[in-house]
C-alpha cells in the first residue's frame, strides 16, 4: 500500500488524459452547483467570454440581459454591441475593473475621468470606450448614458441567479488621481496618455484576490442565493507593456490569475472554478484548439468547452453522443466574430 494505490482515475495522467480520445478529455471531478434551463445566467470578462454567453443563448438558456437596446433594430443592436455582455460594459479585462464597476453602480464610486475626447472630436466613457461606435456628441450625453448604465448593471447583479465571469488579464492602465482601471490605455481609441495622470499596473496574486473578495463579499449582500462561476480566459496577451517577451507576460498573466481564482472558490461555497482555460490550453490536445496564430481559439475548441460545460453543470441535459461529438469535430465551422477592445491596440502596431 501507498497513498495513491486507491486513488480514482482522474489523480493519474495515464488513466485520465493520454488514454482519452481528444475530444472526450473532461478535467471537471466534481460540481458546487448545477444551473437550470429557468436560472438567469449573467456573464461578463474578457474576450472569451463572449463564446460562453453565445452557446448559452444557441442552448435556449435564459441568458440574461438587462440591457439590451430593445427599441432598437436587431441589426443596430449589434452595431452598437447590445448584448454582447449582459450589460453594455464592453470587456471587464480585470478583477479591479470589475470591483470598481459594482463600486460605482452600488456606493456611487466617482470617477476622476469622466469622458475622452476622440480624434474626430466625439466623446466615449473611458471605461468603456468602443461600446458606442458613434461616439457622444458632448460630455453630458457620456454621462446620461453611463446614467443608465449603471441601472442596468444594478439590476444585473440584484437578480441573476449565476454570475460568470472570465479573468482576462494583470496588466491595466490606470488614472493616477483616483487608482480607476480602463479596459484600454488613453490614446488608443481616444484622450492622450498623460505620465502625469495615468500609470501602468500588473496587478499580483494578492491583489486580485483581494479585488475578488471585495466584489463577492458586497454581490452576495444584495444578492445573497446568487452563485458564481470562475474561468480564467485561455487567450494569450495581444500585447505587454512589462520589459519581456509577451508569452512570458502571458504566462505570469494567467498564472497569477488562475491561482487567484482557485483560492478563491476553495473560500467560498458558492463559487466554482470550470477549467475552459485547462481544455483549451493543455498539452493534450497538441495545439489545436488554437488558431493559425497561436491566439485565437478555434471553433472546435470552444465546442469543447461548452460541451464539458453543459455535460457537468447543466440540468438536464443528456450527455452528447460519440456520433454528434465527431460530428462536430469534422464540421467545426468558423468561430464568429468577438469584440474585443484589446484588438484596438493592435491596429496602431501595423
Amino acid at each position: 500500500m501507498n497513498p495513491y494505490s486507491n486513488l480514482p482515475d482522474h489523480h493519474f495522467w495515464r488513466r485520465s488524459v493520454s488514454n482519452k480520445a481528444r475530444h472526450e478529455f473532461d478535467p471537471v471531478v466534481s460540481v458546487k452547483f448545477t444551473v437550470g434551463a429557468q436560472d438567469r445566467v449573467a456573464t461578463a470578462g474578457s474576450c472569451f467570454a463572449q463564446h460562453i454567453s453565445r452557446r448559452l443563448s444557441d442552448q435556449g438558456f435564459d441568458y440574461f440581459v438587462t440591457e439590451a437596446g430593445e427599441s432598437l433594430s436587431p441589426g443596430e443592436r449589434k452595431r452598437l454591441n447590445f448584448g454582447v455582455f449582459s450589460a453594455r460594459y464592453g470587456n471587464i479585462y480585470t478583477a479591479r475593473q470589475l470591483w470598481q464597476l459594482f463600486d460605482e453602480a452600488f456606493n456611487g464610486r466617482e470617477r476622476a475621468e469622466r469622458a475622452w475626447r476622440r480624434p474626430d472630436g466625439r466623446f466615449v466613457d473611458p471605461y468603456r470606450p468602443t461600446v458606442e461606435p458613434d461616439g457622444f456628441a458632448d460630455t453630458g450625453a457620456v454621462e446620461e448614458a453611463r446614467r443608465h448604465h449603471l441601472e442596468r448593471v444594478r439590476a444585473l447583479f440584484e437578480q441573476a441567479d449565476v454570475f460568470v465571469f472570465t479573468l482576462g488579464l494583470t496588466e491595466a492602465w490606470l488614472s493616477k488621481r483616483d487608482g480607476s482601471v480602463f479596459p484600454l490605455p488613453p490614446g488608443v481609441v481616444a484622450d492622450s496618455f498623460d505620465e502625469s495622470r495615468h500609470g501602468f499596473a500588473n496587478f499580483s496574486v494578492a491583489e486580485v484576490e483581494q479585488d475578488l473578495r471585495r466584489f463577492l463579499d458586497t454581490l452576495k449582500s444584495v444578492n445573497p442565493n446568487i452563485r458564481t462561476l470562475l474561468t480564467v480566459s485561455p487567450v494569450p496577451l495581444l500585447a505587454t507593456y512589462e520589459p519581456r517577451n509577451v508569452l512570458v507576460a502571458t504566462t505570469y498573466s494567467k498564472s497569477v490569475l488562475r491561482v487567484a481564482a482557485e483560492t478563491i472558490a476553495c473560500d467560498h461555497e458558492w463559487v466554482d472554478y470550470f477549467p475552459s482555460y485547462e481544455i483549451i490550453t493543455g498539452s493534450f490536445n497538441g495545439g489545436m484548439y488554437y488558431d493559425d496564430d497561436g491566439r485565437e481559439v478555434t471553433r472546435l475548441g470552444v465546442d469543447h468547452v461548452m460541451r464539458v460545460f453543459l455535460n457537468r453543470y447543466v440540468l438536464g441535459v443528456q450527455p452528447q453522443s460519440q456520433a454528434r461529438i465527431m460530428e462536430a469535430v469534422a464540421a467545426a465551422p468558423e468561430v464568429p466574430m468577438i469584440v474585443c477592445d484589446e484588438e484596438a491596440i493592435a491596429a496602431l502596431s501595423k
